[in-house]
């Protein structure tokens, strides 16, 4: 079981300095930039629930094209078996391209997760983590610049990866600290 999902767009630009003085006794100032051009960069992630290892690819658009090929690399890194692949019903998921694609690859299958429950997807839950390592604070000059990030903050999570599973963890068990006895 692979779930599967997109993050973006993630936007290659640079931050303003922060707020300080410069050395002449001015306030810096740096122009503001909140474009979202053609420069643009999706990332395509699919996590391997039962051992936590994920494969990551950037594209510069989500659509049935990229989604394909971001399968053929699902089905590439699982050589063996059946691939139930759990995502959204995002229309470059179910397409007519996508499922003719899908004919001629037996061994995935999709299921969708019903609208408005992306929770059900642990995709979700690695992209939180991904962001922190990969995104959190940082300036990407270009598209290459978010590639090598994804690439690199992969690598880190899947060298550290475990199996996930879905719920939340049960409350360590405390042991009293003081023990009263009553006597009648």
């Amino acid at each position: 079981m692979i779930c599967a999902d997109e993050l973006g767009p993630v936007i290659p630009r640079t931050f303003p300095p922060a707020p300080a003085w410069s050395p002449d006794g001015h306030r810096i100032k740096a122009e503001l930039d909140y474009s979202r051009g053609p420069k643009k960069t999706w990332v395509y992630g699919a996590l391997r629930v039962r051992d936590g290892q994920q494969i990551t690819m950037t594209a510069s658009s989500r659509n049935s094209v990229f989604y394909q090929q971001f399968l053929q690399q699902v089905e590439n890194a699982n050589p063996t078996g059946e691939i139930w692949i759990v995502t959204d019903n995002l229309s470059s998921h179910n397409s007519l391209s996508t499922r003719t694609w899908l004919e001629d690859h037996p061994r995935i299958r999709h299921a969708f997760i019903p609208v408005g429950a992306c929770w059900l997807n642990l995709q979700e839950g690695w992209w939180r983590i991904f962001r922190k390592t990969a995104l959190a604070g940082r300036s990407f000059a270009d598209r290459d610049d978010i590639e090598h990030a994804t690439t690199l903050a992969t690598d880190q999570l899947n060298s550290r990866a475990t199996p996930w599973i879905w719920g939340r963890p049960a409350p360590p068990t405390r042991l009293l600290r003081r023990r009263y006895v009553y006597t009648l």
